[in-house]
């Protein structure tokens, strides 16, 4: 059984963050807290390791996971054009719980999946992620949950899905404690995700794909109504929409699946969450 390393606890912390950097330098999937939900993370510019990613999860590589960064200077490094509305976005709401989708830069060497030359980029807000990131480089980190299922929160309940696919588990505490639970359903704390890449265009604007902690209202706030696509305007979705689509129709079901359980045997329903992160298709 692969052990779960309490970071709260010094001596713990030392030896799970050692662990977690050979890991992933070898390739291996790591489970981390952030500040939204647990996610499990493999070097973003391995492609065998983002491979096992999603093959932990139970995904196809038409869902590619988002990618977590330690700083502004790598969101320059990695999106081909980073408009002026994002900054303003990153600026108010990072380190934190907002994902961008941006354009990628043509010359990366990755493979992360079937991403159409798009990425979905965020800083978290949380000082293990970080201090990891900041020695590993960029993550491709997805919510540490089977797909289907409701994102873990906790390091534990990362195991009970993921188990021996993980090398090493970093428990920081729960996640999301820090925020509202105002996602598409009950007791979700998922990052909100949005898509930039219109705004390269003459006249393009910012489309929420995905409703997590950060409130319409307050990404307004920052970029102006005008800018913002109206709710519910049908576009064509990048692969990071799709793969949040994906995960919030399968936890929808999963959901409904969990509450006829209850009604039949009085056992509990499960929570419904999205993807971290990843999101988240970003965490």
């Amino acid at each position: 059984m692969t052990a779960i390393y309490d970071c709260s606890v010094d001596s713990q912390l030392l030896t799970g963050m050692r662990l977690a950097r050979g890991a992933i330098g070898r390739g291996e999937l790591v489970v981390i807290p952030t500040d939204t939900v647990y996610g499990v993370a493999a070097d973003a510019f391995d492609a065998k390791a983002v491979a096992r990613l999603l093959e932990a999860k139970g995904r196809e590589r038409t869902s590619p996971p988002p990618v977590l960064i330690p700083g502004l200077p790598t969101l320059d490094a990695l999106a081909s054009e980073v408009p002026t509305a994002v900054r303003d976005l990153v600026a108010e709401f990072w380190p934190g719980g907002l994902t961008v989708i941006l354009r990628a830069q043509p010359s990366l060497q990755w493979d992360l999946g079937e991403t159409r030359g798009t990425v979905a980029l965020r800083m978290p807000a949380n000082p293990i992620a970080l201090e990891l990131l900041s020695e590993t480089g960029p993550l491709a980190v997805s919510s540490a949950n089977l797909s289907g299922m409701p994102s873990a929160t906790t390091a534990a309940a990362a195991e009970a899905m993921l188990g021996e696919s993980v090398a090493v588990y970093l428990d920081g505490g729960d996640a999301g404690s820090g925020y509202e639970a105002i996602g598409e359903r009950p007791g979700d704390t998922s990052s909100t995700i949005v898509d930039a890449t219109g705004l390269t265009e003459s006249g393009g604007v910012l489309r929420i794909v995905r409703a997590g902690v950060i409130s319409r209202e307050r990404i307004a706030a920052v970029v102006g109504e005008a800018l913002l696509a109206p709710e519910g305007a049908p576009a064509e979705t990048a692969p990071a929409e799709d793969a949040a689509a994906e995960d919030a129709a399968a936890e929808d079901a999963a959901a409904e699946t969990a509450a006829a359980e209850t009604e039949a045997d009085g056992s509990p329903a499960a929570e419904a969450s999205d993807d971290a992160e990843a999101g988240t298709t970003a965490s």
